[in-house]
């Protein structure tokens, strides 16, 4: 007989002996899941007289709401930035592999790239939840063209653009279109760009501030038109300077606009940012913090040589380097790997270090209503953990989708 036949017939699950990350502390208690979202038991019990169908006994698991990498190069040799016939199967490819390290949603990330890639690449991946198949795509990261020549970082200088017909136009130009985008990393000292970072909002877009030779006033103003991230603070951006902090500023700045919150990416991979930055970082501004992987091709590749697109990189331990150089070409950590990183290197509780990666960047992406918690009526992705945060099992929408071998 159907457990609750009053509602819906579809079975309902109930983990037991777990510790559930709710309103930023673990509570011993058990979720529940139905039609892959979370149920309130206590509508269930009285409204319902309902019972679970299925039980999965966590041992004394950590559940925390699934990851979301907002800043995802590509990994395990496929490179998002690649134009291909079949772009789509790079990123179901990578979707597939990252929920071993509890990613459930991302946004897969182009760097900077000649019109002719975006063009080619965009249209053939759309939004689209998780599952067996692999993480959820919640839209593209387009982290360029439009940044500043001196903080190209590892970007390809010939295709930096400025915005030459004064805003929208050129976007449309570059990208051929904002189907299926979710975020753009741009430089605000750009001419121009103030009416880009509005336009950009009002359709839904998160603008972020990076690869940027910004001072504060011109970071504080892009917030006022709707600028709510940081890409990968301290990398790529000027220093904090005492007397003009530059977009660093933003986390303990007066001119955000009440109730606005300025999230802020961490590469939390103990290369791209020194431990004591992190802790600055963090204690200044904790609830911003957002765990970005910045991940490239290489991240799940063997030690050794590697052929990326144009360039041969070496793995040599956690960096990345061009081969025969200590460049680093970007970051081959895993989003589980940075949690657990940050909350040693930052001292940080475990909630916390769970809510970076899950609850901020869904906050960020205005997603926080289905995403990156574990309310009721939230969608059940969800990831268990040991107490040293290493990913025993993932699921999305409340169905396994990975598990660590015994």
């Amino acid at each position: 007989m159907p457990s609750n036949r009053s509602v819906s017939d579809a079975p309902i699950t109930q983990f037991i002996n777990c510790r559930i990350l709710r309103e930023h502390k673990l509570h011993r208690e058990d979720l529940w899941v139905r039609e892959g979202r979370i149920l309130d038991p206590e509508k269930l019990f009285f409204d319902e007289q309902g019972y679970a169908d299925k039980r999965v006994d966590c041992e004394g698991s950590i559940i925390a709401p699934g990851f979301i990498d907002v800043q995802i190069n590509g990994g395990f040799g496929i490179d998002f930035s690649q134009a291909s016939d079949d772009v789509g199967a790079g990123v179901s490819s990578v979707a597939k592999k990252i929920l071993e390290h509890g990613v459930t949603s991302f946004c897969p990330t182009l760097v900077t790239s000649p019109p002719a890639v975006y063009h080619k690449v965009l249209p053939q991946v759309k939004v689209h939840n998780g599952g067996q198949h692999g993480a959820g795509v919640l839209g593209f990261h387009l982290e360029g063209p439009f940044i500043s020549v001196e903080k190209k970082g590892a970007h390809p200088e010939q295709y930096l653009r400025t915005f030459q017909s004064g805003g929208i136009d050129d976007l449309m130009e570059t990208y051929g279109g904002l189907d299926n985008v979710a975020m753009v990393t741009l430089a605000p000292e750009l001419a121009s760009s103030q009416s880009v970072v509005r336009e950009l909002c009002q359709r839904g877009i998160t603008v972020s501030l990076g690869h940027s030779v910004a001072n504060l006033s011109q970071a504080e103003e892009a917030v006022q038109h709707g600028a709510s991230f940081i890409t990968h603070l301290f990398n790529a951006m000027l220093p904090f300077h005492h007397r003009d902090p530059g977009i660093v500023g933003l986390l303990t700045s007066d001119q955000v606009p009440a109730g606005r919150t300025v999230y802020y990416g961490m590469i939390a991979d103990g290369i791209h940012t020194n431990p004591a930055a992190l802790r600055i970082a963090h204690r200044a501004h904790p609830s911003g913090l957002v765990l970005v992987t910045d991940a490239i091709a290489a991240m799940g590749l063997p030690p050794g040589r590697h052929t990326l697109g144009q360039q041969v990189i070496e793995i040599q331990g956690l960096h990345a380097y061009v081969a025969g150089t200590k460049t680093l070409s970007g970051s081959i950590a895993t989003m589980d790997m940075c949690v657990r990183h940050f909350r040693q290197a930052s001292g940080c509780s475990v909630e916390e270090a769970l809510e970076a990666a899950s609850l901020h960047p869904a906050q960020l992406l205005g997603i926080s209503h289905r995403k990156g918690n574990l309310d009721y009526g939230s969608d059940a992705d969800l990831v268990l953990l040991d107490d040293t945060l290493d990913i025993k099992a993932t699921y999305i929408s409340g169905e396994e989708v990975w598990r660590k071998a015994p």
